[in-house]
């Protein structure tokens, strides 16, 4: 663990240098994301702009995730294995505490990415009602 104060925009940059560079050589992710990732600086910069914007409601970025992942190959064993190394560099950089609420952000969004992709089933409201409703829990 590197940061142990929290998440601020230096520990983001250095989560997502650290992320990256694993994403690069990862023999799943890497044929994924190598061939179009023409600028690595570049898109480092990027998403620290965006997990600032999500982390620490910042107003940096200015993008559109779903239409970026739209046209590429990806499939739900690139979201596992993503969100497994994304969780294990958290842990490496950030304190417990912070690594935990990075996570509740990251899980949230790439389930959000998933179902925009289409590989998630969409949850039936209607059969999630009566399950809660059923169990007691509104």
């Amino acid at each position: 663990m590197i940061h142990s104060a929290g998440i601020d925009e230096a520990s983001i940059a250095l989560l997502v240098d650290r992320f990256y560079d694993k994403v690069r050589i990862d023999p799943l992710l890497g044929p994924v994301f190598n061939p179009v990732v023409h600028d690595w600086a570049e898109h480092k910069r990027l998403l620290t702009s965006f997990w600032a914007s999500v982390i620490l409601r910042a107003t940096s970025y200015r993008g559109n995730p779903m239409s970026a992942h739209r046209p590429h190959p990806i499939r739900a064993e690139h979201f596992e294995r993503w969100l497994a190394l994304w969780d294990k560099t958290s842990h490496e950089i950030l304190d417990a505490e912070s690594a935990a609420r990075m996570m509740e952000h990251t899980e949230r969004i790439g389930r959000g990415l998933q179902l925009g992709l289409g590989l998630l089933d969409r949850p039936n409201t209607r059969t999630l009602g009566i399950a809660l409703v059923g169990s007691g829990t509104r």
